[in-house]
């Protein structure tokens, strides 16, 4: 019986979707697209930017406080992060909540460890063409993103593991 996939597409932006955003669409490195230079904006303030993470496996997450599918993938990524942090995995939570505290209520109900990062005008979003709530986009150690997913599933879960896993056995 197939999963079904939950979205949620009220997002406060448009993008033109690329030909390779498919859900979980895998790419060689060859032919993966360069991340987008983007600043993302931690809860203290300062900025991040992910050439910072230059070397590792970065799992990048859009989510929203309004998105009930995030519900259920935000615990799980935050439990995939604590489990391959340690291999060089990182996960970074980009919430583009328009309104910080709608994000911060969300957080405080939802105890975490993987970073969070606020998008609130959608300019992260944008670069990375984000066309549902959650999206997310595994980043090997070079900087290309290697796959992406639309929606969360519990079968997404088990596509994160064997792409990081594979992403993380790379050189």
């Amino acid at each position: 019986m197939p999963t079904k996939m939950l979205t949620c597409s009220r997002i406060a932006f448009t993008t033109v979707a690329a030909g390779w955003l498919l859900g979980g669409v895998p790419l060689s490195a060859t032919d993966a697209p360069r991340v987008p230079t983007v600043t993302l904006r931690r809860a203290d303030g300062t900025t991040a930017q992910l050439a910072d993470y230059q070397g590792k496996v970065v799992l990048v997450d859009f989510w929203a406080s309004w998105c009930v599918p995030c519900k259920t993938s935000f615990p799980a990524l935050d439990a995939l992060y604590t489990r391959n942090r340690d291999r060089g995995l990182e996960v970074l939570a980009v919430n583009v909540d328009e309104q910080r505290k709608a994000a911060d209520a969300f957080l405080a109900t939802r105890p975490h460890t993987m970073p969070v990062v606020f998008d609130p005008n959608g300019e992260a979003a944008h670069a990375f063409m984000v066309r549902a709530m959650p999206s997310s986009f595994l980043i090997d150690r070079i900087g290309h993103i290697r796959f992406t997913h639309t929606g969360y599933s519990k079968g997404t879960l088990d596509s994160y593991e064997r792409e990081i896993n594979s992403l993380l056995s790379e050189p």
